[in-house]
């Protein structure tokens, strides 16, 4: 299985740092993922300077999983429908775009930014079910304990609530 770990556009360097660890590497492949695919975006960890001589990619191999990390691409379209599990930033874009896809979440609030509102999301969604929010240091755990069974199914588009909610103000329903 695979998981892909994401920050976006992003710094978040305790995410990173925490992926790294031992203690999450191993929960991960106590779950059965043997690959991870690491988009770090400009953070700062241990293995940064493997990308610092313009380098735009690196292998290696940890504690049993082979982890593969990059900083940016276009898209993490493909890398969303490849991962069976997607451990992310609480960025409200990147939510929806893998609750869309019907993939297991596990979110991660970076506190640093704008008055931690990754945060309030991130408890919405977990009390409606739709996914997982851990934090750096209980991830390994928040990991171990993870059952993407129990989550709720996240509701489809509907682009016309929007448009009747339109309507209705403008006066025209």
């Amino acid at each position: 299985m695979r998981a892909l770990i994401t920050v976006g556009s992003t710094r978040f360097d305790e995410l990173i740092q925490a992926v790294f660890s031992s203690s999450v590497l191993t929960s991960l492949s106590n779950k059965g993922y043997t690959s991870i695919v690491v988009q770090c975006g400009d953070s700062s960890f241990p293995y940064d300077y493997l990308l610092a001589h313009g380098e735009r990619a690196f292998k290696l191999e940890k504690e049993g999983v082979l982890i593969e990390c990059w900083r940016f691409k276009p898209s993490l379209q493909t890398e969303y429908e490849q991962a069976n599990l997607v451990i992310s930033h609480a960025g409200s874009g990147t939510i929806i775009d893998v609750l869309r896809m019907d993939k297991a979440l596990i979110v991660v609030p970076n506190p640093t930014l704008l008055n931690n509102h990754q945060e309030e999301l991130a408890s919405v969604l977990e009390k409606l079910g739709h996914l997982r929010s851990s934090t750096t240091s209980s991830l390994a755990a928040t990991i171990q304990e993870f059952n993407p069974s129990s989550l709720t199914k996240f509701p489809p588009f509907d682009g016309s609530k929007f448009r009747n909610l339109l309507d209705e103000e403008m006066g025209f329903i």
